[in-house]
C-alpha cells in the first residue's frame, strides 16, 4: 500500500458477499454515509476461491474479484470466529465447519464438541474472539486493508435469534448477553465488523 490513503470517491460500491445476514449488516453500516451497496450476487459475479491462508487474504481476493468484475470499488469482509483452546479454530475456515449447506448450528455444534474434547468446560477457559478484515478494492488494483477484533467467551447452548453465524455462542467481554440475544444496533456499538468499519472509514470516507 505505502503513502497516502485513499478517499472513495464513488456513491455506489458492490460488497463482496453471497451472504444475505453479512449484506444487511454491511449496508446498515454503510447506510450514514449516503452510499449505494450492491451486492456481487446482484451483478451475477462467481465467489472466487478463497485460498488465502489469513482473513485479510481472503478479504483482498474477494474484494479485487469483486472490483474487476464490476468496474466500481469493492468492499469484503472475511471474518470468523478463533477460539484460544482449538488454536484459533474455526478461524478462516469458519464458514466449512458448517459442511455444503453451511449450516451454523452444525457449526455451533462442533465448536461445542471440539470444546467438551480439549476439556474446556470453563468460561475462562473458552475465550474466543471474533476477527474482521475488511478490504477496499478499486477496478485499477488499489486497495486498503483493516482488521477489527472484538474478544469474549463461548456459550453452549446457543442463545438468541439475532444475527447470523456464531453469534448465539458468543458473549463479548464484560456483556451478560450473547451477539444472538442483542438487538442490531448494539451489536453494531461492539463488533469485530464495527471495530474494522471504523478504521475503513476514518481512513477512506
Amino acid at each position: 500500500m505505502g503513502g497516502k490513503t485513499r478517499k472513495l470517491s464513488e456513491k455506489r460500491i458492490v460488497v463482496a458477499t453471497h451472504n444475505p445476514g453479512k449484506l444487511r449488516e454491511i449496508n446498515d453500516l454503510l447506510a450514514p454515509y449516503g452510499l449505494e451497496a450492491v451486492s456481487a450476487g446482484e451483478f451475477g459475479l462467481p465467489e472466487p476461491v478463497e485460498d488465502g491462508l489469513t482473513f485479510g487474504a481472503n478479504a483482498r481476493i474477494k474484494a479485487h474479484a469483486a472490483a474487476q468484475g464490476s468496474g466500481l470499488p469493492a468492499l469484503a469482509d472475511d471474518s470468523g470466529l478463533a477460539v484460544d483452546a482449538l488454536g484459533g479454530a474455526p478461524g478462516i475456515y469458519s464458514a466449512r465447519w458448517g459442511g455444503e449447506g453451511k449450516d451454523f448450528g452444525l457449526a455451533m455444534r462442533r465448536v461445542e464438541d471440539e470444546l467438551q474434547q480439549a476439556g474446556a468446560v470453563l468460561p475462562e477457559q473458552r475465550g474466543a474472539r471474533f476477527v474482521c478484515a475488511l478490504c477496499l478494492a478499486w477496478p485499477d488494483g488499489h486497495d486498503e486493508l483493516f482488521e477489527g477484533t472484538v474478544s469474549g467467551h463461548i456459550v453452549w447452548p446457543p442463545r438468541g435469534t439475532n444475527g447470523f453465524g456464531y453469534d448465539p455462542i458468543f458473549v463479548s467481554k464484560g456483556r451478560d448477553i450473547s451477539f444472538g440475544e442483542m438487538d442490531p444496533d448494539e451489536k453494531h456499538g461492539l463488533s469485530h465488523r464495527a471495530d474494522a468499519f471504523r478504521q475503513l472509514t476514518e481512513a477512506c470516507f
